[in-house]
């Protein structure tokens, strides 16, 4: 039988990983770098394969140090959710979580249930909101954390993950190629938007708004029922949706980024915990977890679509 791996070790490899060098890992995980060369040399030893291949003066992943990555950050949570389980000194509160509608349809449900295991005596208030209210409201002091849209102009968020952002449209539909394109997208200050026109106009395409709402289940229902194109990140990509690309006539869009805001003086604990827990959950989200119906199989289109008129402004998450 085959020994098991050593979470010490693929504790250090992810802290490698994360980092980006052996020597800021050895300070992360309070070892010496000759140390945390040795438990490398002991994992790959233990693998049977090569995990990492110089690059320049530093390091890369290899193929198969890329494959261990997936398995070694969930045997970590694994592990640390184990031992929560029987640990005296659990975390205790309530914690006020904000998060636009569509990531709290993509992200939370194995965010909250994964917390909630680990920590059955945290309560957890989540208000679901465009990210530029979710802003206003911990400067406000009413949300302990925030899962927001990056926006680079403020920097006001800490990236956690980075994912493509693609032009959508319909997959039962076909695009009028003659006519302006027919948008579906968030208010003014949505990033989307603003990414979505500013290459719009960038490349000279005639564009016209025809919905506009902070719902992300609307503007998905407008782009299934064919009435409209819409920007969305990778993760949010439906059955029934297809990816548009330059060959149709669609500049490309710059990658969305997903942040994190604290509110300071919120439980420290707390707060780190769920953090952690956020960053941990979001890196183990693969391109193919991201869409849960995946792009092929039968055509769906969502539900019954309201009546809807051109430049209409629907109700908001």
């Amino acid at each position: 039988m085959s020994a098991p791996l050593d979470i010490d070790q693929l504790q250090t490899f992810v802290s490698i990983v994360d980092t980006g060098s052996f020597t800021k890992a050895a300070d992360r995980v309070y070892k010496t770098q000759s140390a945390v060369s040795m438990q490398m040399r002991r994992l790959e030893e233990r693998i049977g394969k090569q995990l990492f291949a110089k690059d320049g003066r530093g390091v890369r992943l290899t193929i198969e140090g890329e494959k261990l990555l997936n398995y070694a950050r969930r045997m970590i949570r694994l592990n640390n959710e184990a031992m929560a389980a029987f640990d005296d000194n659990r975390l205790e509160g309530t914690v006020r979580i904000g998060t636009p509608d569509d990531y709290a349809d993509r992200y939370m449900p194995e965010i909250i249930g994964r917390f909630a295991k680990t920590h059955p005596n945290v309560e957890l208030y989540i208000a679901c909101e465009p990210s530029v209210t979710l802003i206003q409201k911990m400067s406000r002091g009413e949300l302990d954390i925030a899962l927001i849209t990056h926006d680079p102009a403020t920097a006001i968020s800490t990236v956690v993950r980075t994912e493509p952002l693609c032009w959508v449209a319909s997959a039962n539909h076909p695009l009028r190629e003659s006519a302006p394109v027919p948008l579906a997208v968030g208010r003014m200050d949505c990033r989307w938007r603003q990414l979505a026109c500013s290459a719009l106009d960038a490349g000279n395409r005639d564009y016209q708004i025809l919905f506009t709402s902070w719902s992300s289940t609307v503007v998905a229902a407008a782009v299934l029922a064919g009435m409209a194109v819409s920007v969305l990140p990778e993760s949010a990509l439906r059955s029934g949706m297809r990816v548009l690309t330059q060959a149709d006539g669609f500049p490309p869009l710059p990658p969305v980024q997903i942040g994190i805001i604290k509110r300071p003086g919120a439980p420290v604990s707390l707060i780190n915990a769920l953090s952690n827990h956020i960053v941990a959950c979001l890196d183990n989200m693969t391109p193919a977890q991201a869409s849960d119906d995946g792009l092929e199989g039968d055509i769906r289109v969502m539900g019954r679509l309201p009546r809807l008129r051109p430049g209409h402004i629907l109700p908001g998450w």
